[in-house]
């Protein structure tokens, strides 16, 4: 006889696993695959979405050693900041610290998510940390990203107007910095002839109509189209929906590269230097000549920044704090800005702290640890 309580037994169990494919969901809701750069790798690097998760491991880095450490605490999920493959591979036999990783990954049946540079472009990820530690305020993106937006119009008989509304802010449009709901609406006349075989909501076939309408216009990130249109195609209720599609160029405030903001008050700029060491538990500091006596102003960017030396200067702030710089890069200074670079590791580290609260907070089915392994490679004597 077939065990039917253990078939019903296992569909309860089921019903409560947390599956990858949700927690993949609620991180990019914080940070959008469509914002990391074009170089990068970020996302599901091994594993499968539909595995029920085990246990999770937040790392800055995905090393052997992190992977040994998941599999002593029973986590099937590690969710990195650095994609452990960056480059691509043609062979996976071993022969180094990636190829390993994946290795030992796969026969244990580990998923690996990397949140990297999409991470790294919202307001709200790796520098808001750096900021939040050195008590920056009126923060806000230092170098926005453009061509990340859309502009949706449509016609709706003014009956509908709200309804429709209602349904394309519940899909994410609309939504523009602190403002939620924003729209434009413009009234006019539609007129539409239905063939013999439509099945209008108003009008007669072969016979023209003329409908009050209003037009409605809607701005919305780009990667969500597909489900902003899904919802106006059903919540209109026209038979066939007029619309068109606006490509934006204008820059996205709260996408982007680095953060600029202000201390509470001014400090003297060698012990501003001295605080930042400390607070990021930097081993060294390197910096370019004090060209400020003060320091009020505070460009950041974690990991590598130098390409944001010139937006740093055009904000007017007096340090520009980040990671990476080659030897004449800290010439691009030019006696304006001082260029602190702190360490890679060290300006990314409490991207840990960052994942494990959006984690926590959102899911209480499996243990979400804080990884113990220290992944910088770097040591200083």
């Amino acid at each position: 006889m077939f065990p039917w309580h253990y078939l019903y037994y296992r569909s309860q169990t089921m019903k409560e696993e947390t599956r990858i494919s949700e927690v993949i969901h609620h991180l990019q809701t914080l940070a959008p695959l469509a914002y990391q750069e074009s170089y990068d790798n970020a996302g599901l690097i091994t594993g499968h979405p539909d595995w029920a998760v085990k246990g999770a491991l937040v790392t800055l880095d995905c090393t052997e050693a992190v992977v040994d450490e998941a599999i002593k605490n029973g986590c099937n999920l590690i969710v990195a900041h650095h994609p452990i493959l960056f480059r691509p591979i043609k062979k996976i036999t071993g022969s180094n610290y990636v190829e390993r990783t994946i290795i030992k990954a796969i026969k244990n049946d580990i998923a690996i998510y990397a949140i990297h540079t999409n991470l790294d472009n919202v307001q709200q990820g790796v520098n808001k940390m750096i900021a939040d530690k050195l008590g920056l305020i009126n923060t806000k993106v230092l170098l926005p990203k453009k061509e990340t937006m859309l502009k949706l119009v449509t016609f709706v008989p003014k009956a509908q107007t709200a309804s429709v509304l209602q349904a394309l802010h519940a899909a994410g449009a609309g939504q523009i910095g602190e403002y939620k709901d924003c729209s434009f609406s413009a009234s006019g006349v539609g007129s539409f002839t239905p063939s013999a075989q439509a099945k209008p909501f108003i009008g007669t076939a072969g016979r023209t109509e003329k409908v009050e309408e209003d037009r409605i216009e809607v701005i919305l990130p780009r990667h969500l189209e597909s489900q902003v249109l899904a919802a106006l195609k059903k919540s209109h209720p026209y038979e066939e929906v007029s619309y068109y599609l606006t490509e934006l160029i204008n820059e996205n405030q709260e996408v982007g590269a680095g953060l600029v903001g202000d201390l509470p008050s001014e400090i003297n700029t060698i012990d501003f230097l001295k605080q930042v060491k400390s607070t990021m538990q930097a081993g060294s500091v390197r910096h370019t000549e004090i060209c400020h006596d003060k320091v009020k102003r505070v460009a950041i960017c974690g990991g590598a920044g130098s390409f944001l030396v010139t937006a740093a200067k055009k904000s007017g702030a007096q340090a520009f704090i980040s990671a990476d710089f080659k030897y004449h890069e800290f010439f691009d200074a030019e006696g304006k800005i001082v260029i602190v670079d702190i360490g890679h590791y060290e300006s990314e580290q409490y991207t840990k702290d960052l994942l494990m609260n959006v984690l926590r907070e959102k899911f209480v089915r499996f243990a979400v640890l804080f990884s113990h392994t220290v992944t910088n490679p770097i040591s200083y004597i």
